[in-house]
């Protein structure tokens, strides 16, 4: 077997250039384009069937664990977010408010929804009476709105598709449970759906979610070092519960209030995919959730049997499930060699009049570009169980940089030469908000999660005793 060369550069060097590779990626696969309103953009068809492969195991994975899709209105009274302190201060730079409609001022301004904790708790009040009632398991897809100075695609838009869960129970444990179960969900379904290995735990009180009282995040490695927080699930307690009279009688007799999780992930998500996979010819999309998994393309296309041969294959493996392209342009195979590579397709197959008398076919695999051969009589079996072999050594290569990559710092300098060098630092923090913010504006990190194992012994800011280990990164 040997590795395929054939290339024309249309992107920027990935080393050097990193930002403008991924703009340049982004659009010349036709992912996206940029909206007519600055920090909005349109999901093409390629892009968005990315995200319909994201929710399909999504949201089979939360139906399986006893949640049920609802949908919940756009516009939420500016009184809702006013009720919990703590989740209004931290929205309200970002929040985009309606003043009038039809021709007129409001009564009540309207705010777009950033996220949906107090219009699910409204809700919530109304329906839950009785411990009977509980636990609630909903969850919505939806778009949402935080007006953002500083935009990417996928990244940090202003307005982008989503999920968010919000649940009610009877206890505290149980919602504490709600809050880990999930994001074991995101973390399994980043492995074997996006082959993206992601370091999870407790995020610090300074980076949690406005309003909850403990936030878990997942944070994904990029190509360049940066952290991407790719999923956050959070135990908000009774927080928006007393803030909206979420009360329920239980089982003694007594009105309580209940006890509530969030969780989410978002069409940022597709940028994770990018940033982590990428190479220097373009996408390399994970099988699970690649538009395309297999595109055929017919070498010496005008002999006779070869496009027959081609369309046959096609549906052969479509019936088997694969999703399949059969390229039968008039362009050149080298033009859709490229093409195809830029868009990351896992698996190339080639086919002509060769290929036919041999009885097989020749295969490029997209995450290591090399070429061979297999039989044309086995192709559902072979290219299903190359699609899952490439699907594994994605997660296995991307494991391997994430954990070269993860460097330990006891000074400051060390965290700085840590972070710069592209890697992410674990270091020691004592706890105070002070030492966190001397990080960020020494070394340009933030403590992405706290580090469950807990080995350091001082802190990296002010060499007194470290209470938490935390990972430091530059992030998204």
């Amino acid at each position: 077997m040997a590795k395929d060369s054939q290339f024309v550069s249309q992107i920027a060097d990935i080393e050097t250039n990193f930002p403008q590779w991924y703009t340049d990626v982004v659009l010349k696969t036709k992912l996206v384009d940029y909206g007519p309103v600055k920090g909005t953009m349109v999901i093409r068809p390629y892009g968005y069937a990315i995200w319909e492969n994201i929710q399909h195991e999504l949201d089979r994975r939360f139906k399986e664990t006893g949640h049920e899709n609802a949908y919940f209105p756009l516009l939420i009274p500016m009184s809702f977010m006013t009720r919990e302190a703590e989740h209004v201060e931290g929205f309200a730079p970002e929040v985009a408010v309606v003043t009038h409609a039809g021709g007129e001022k409001l009564a009540e301004p309207l705010c777009i929804r950033p996220t949906s904790e107090t219009i699910f708790g409204n809700m919530y009040s109304k329906w839950i009476q009785s411990y009977r009632d509980l636990p609630v398991l909903m969850n919505q897809w939806a778009n949402v709105m935080r007006w953002e100075k500083t935009t990417r695609p996928f990244l940090r838009t202003s307005e982008f598709l989503w999920q968010e869960g919000h649940t009610a129970h009877a206890t505290e444990e149980e919602a504490l449970e709600e809050t880990m179960k999930m994001l074991a969900v995101y973390e399994e379904f980043a492995k074997t759906c996006l082959s993206m290995p992601v370091i999870t735990g407790r995020k610090t009180e300074k980076e949690k979610f406005a309003g909850a009282v403990a936030t878990f995040g997942m944070e994904a490695m990029m190509h360049d070092g940066k952290s991407l927080q790719a999923g956050t699930s959070h135990y908000l307690g009774q927080n928006f519960a007393k803030a909206f009279d979420v009360k329920f009688l239980d089982k003694d007799g007594v009105q309580k209030y209940v006890y509530t999780a969030s969780w989410g992930v978002s069409t940022r998500l597709i940028g994770a995919l990018i940033m982590t996979h990428g190479d220097q010819r373009g996408l390399v999309m994970p099988p699970v959730v690649a538009p395309v998994q297999a595109v055929i393309v017919p070498i010496a296309a005008k002999k006779e049997g070869v496009l027959e041969a081609c369309a046959h294959l096609k549906a052969r493996l479509v019936a088997a499930g694969i999703r399949t392209v059969l390229d039968d342009s008039d362009n050149s195979p080298g033009w859709k060699f490229n093409e195809w590579e830029m868009k990351g397709v896992p698996v190339r197959i080639e086919l002509g009049p060769r290929d036919l008398e041999a009885g097989k076919m020749t295969v490029c695999r997209r995450d290591t570009l090399i070429k061979g051969e297999l039989a044309l009589d086995e192709a559902e079996h072979a290219i299903a169980a190359l699609l899952k072999e490439i699907a594994e050594n994605m997660y296995n290569t991307a494991k391997e940089r994430l954990e070269s990559r993860i460097v330990e710092a006891d000074t400051l300098d060390g965290l700085l030469a840590g972070v710069a060098g592209g890697n992410f630092v674990r270091a020691g923090w004592c706890g105070c908000r002070a030492c966190e913010d001397k990080v960020k504006e020494f070394a340009q990190a933030t403590a992405r999660v706290l580090d469950a194992q807990n080995t350091a012994s001082t802190c990296v800011a002010c060499g007194k005793k470290a209470e938490h280990t935390v990972i430091f990164a530059r992030a998204y």
